[in-house]
């Protein structure tokens, strides 16, 4: 039992305003295995206030100074990597073997990116006569989700920080204790006091509390489309810049010439990575109509030979979803893909029966899923795929925009260059070329109601800057 009873605020580590908590729990056993603080609008308006008084100082450092803290950040998660990988797949229950390299790698790599990245990147320019700037936007609040928890919260700390922002953290309460390690790991590193703050509590009372403040310059959100529309409506109010990182229903494009087999399995891998609780899931399968019956065959035969079960053993390819709210959430959607009509080709709606404890689902494939059913279009969050079937590649293409999201997608094809030719027609923000590796480095972000803005790489700090510039009267000429 981890108990978490004070919040990090201007460099200390300070109790909240009130005396509410939230359970934390775990994900397999459904026990509750931590208590943080329910913060309120008093300790957001606490951590606004360090931000801001810490703003000037920070925003001036050099870029090698910064980057000295990013390093040591980055050192510091590295020698708690093993507790951090324990502690996410308890809070999430993504398998340990899985949550090390992914949930605890990546963030790792990530201040280490930007430790080099600011100390190489161009803060100023010349245009004409004028010498353009980039500058910090000032104090950014990071709203951040639950299914992986630490990697989304690197990519905006890591890269605001970089930039010279200071910074207020809101976690998701549902896997909050991997960032109060984060939080320790920066005390340590000796980042100033208020650069770095850290509230816990909920989206209704702190977050709201933080998109209002008027001393926030700057919202970044990774969360459902539903509540990146809220905070663009209350951000509005005092012209915030707001950077979303929203929803998905990605779609896997296999053309006619294709590695099926090949295909397939890295469809459905893509889907059920952390048993579907990826924004960036490829949970539509498309594949031409003559090759349907052999695609769903192999589909199939695939999503039976994922193992669900507990995530800290070495079995399992699937564990539990985060809640019991999330796995009621993906039933119902698994029921209504029954209503509809779709084909179920594995998995259902039961839970798994030897699985009496954890939140758990069969990974499921529906197949002959009509393009505008409920299951195509609305993003469930869980371990489902939907097989579609094309005509041609303008039907394929039509059917992969055909949602209001544009987050990822993939396309299969017998050669790059044919699959880069659809990829280019696909309204969407990430395009996997023939089983092509995430990009920790590329820019993430996506089309229509996926969001605003990207994150990763030098295009995510850039989110963060404000560009000046200087204009100058041009020399006289030498008499």
């Amino acid at each position: 039992m981890i108990n978490r009873d004070k919040l990090y605020i201007n460099g200390q580590w300070t109790s909240p305003s009130g005396r509410k908590t939230i359970d934390v729990i775990n994900a397999s056993t459904e026990e509750v295995m931590g208590r943080i603080p329910e913060g309120d609008e008093k300790d957001a308006a606490a951590a606004v206030a360090a931000a801001r008084a810490a703003f000037d100082s920070w925003s001036q450092t050099t870029p090698a100074a910064r980057a000295g803290y990013l390093q040591k950040i980055k050192d510091g998660l590295k020698a708690r990597s093993d507790e951090l990988a324990q502690l996410i797949a308890g809070e999430v229950g993504m398998p340990l073997k899985l949550a090390g390299p992914i949930q605890v790698g990546s963030p790792i790599a990530n201040f280490g990116y930007y430790a080099k990245l600011v100390t190489q990147f161009e803060w100023e320019e010349t245009s004409g006569n004028s010498r353009v700037l980039r500058e910090p936007v000032g104090v950014a609040v990071c709203i951040t989700p639950w299914n992986y928890p630490l990697h989304q919260i690197a990519a905006k700390v890591a890269a605001a920080l970089a930039a010279g922002c200071t910074v207020v953290l809101k976690p998701s309460e549902v896997a909050p204790l991997n960032a109060f390690v984060l939080a320790e790991v920066i005390d340590a590193a000796g980042v100033p006091a208020g650069v770095f703050n850290l509230v816990s509590g909920t989206g209704q009372v702190v977050g709201e509390a933080l998109v209002r403040d008027p001393d926030v310059d700057m919202i970044s959100f990774t969360g459902s489309t539903r509540a990146g529309k809220r905070i663009s409506e209350v951000a509005a109010a005092s012209v915030k810049r707001v950077a979303l990182e929203l929803g998905g229903k990605s779609a896997a494009v296999i053309l006619d010439d294709a590695d099926l087999p090949a295909a397939i399995k890295g469809t459905v891998n893509a889907c059920f990575l952390n048993s579907g609780q990826t924004c960036s899931a490829h949970t539509r399968m498309l594949v031409p109509e003559s090759r349907y019956e052999e695609a769903a065959k192999i589909a199939a035969d695939i999503g039976r030979s994922f193992t669900v079960g507990d995530p800290m053993g070495a079995q399992a390819k699937l564990g539990p979803l985060v809640s019991q709210a999330q796995r009621e959430r993906v039933q119902a959607y698994i029921r209504k893909g029954l209503e509809e009509g779709a084909q179920v080709l594995c998995g259902g709606p039961d839970a798994p029966p030897d699985l009496p404890k954890g939140y758990y689902v069969q990974p499921t494939i529906f197949g002959r899923v009509q393009p505008d059913s409920t299951i195509a279009q609305e993003e469930i969050f869980g371990p489902v795929l939907s097989i579609l079937t094309y005509k041609d590649e303008d039907e394929a293409v039509r059917i992969a925009n055909g949602t209001p999201y544009g987050l990822a997608g993939a396309v299969w094809a017998g050669s790059d260059e044919r699959a880069m030719q659809l990829a280019r027609r696909l309204r969407t923000g990430q395009v996997d070329i023939n089983g092509g590796n995430f990009n920790l480095f590329a820019p993430f972000g996506g089309y229509k109601q996926s969001g605003r803005g990207r994150e990763m790489g030098p295009w995510g700090m850039e989110e963060f800057l404000e560009y000046k510039s200087l204009q100058f009267k041009p020399a006289k000429p030498a008499a």
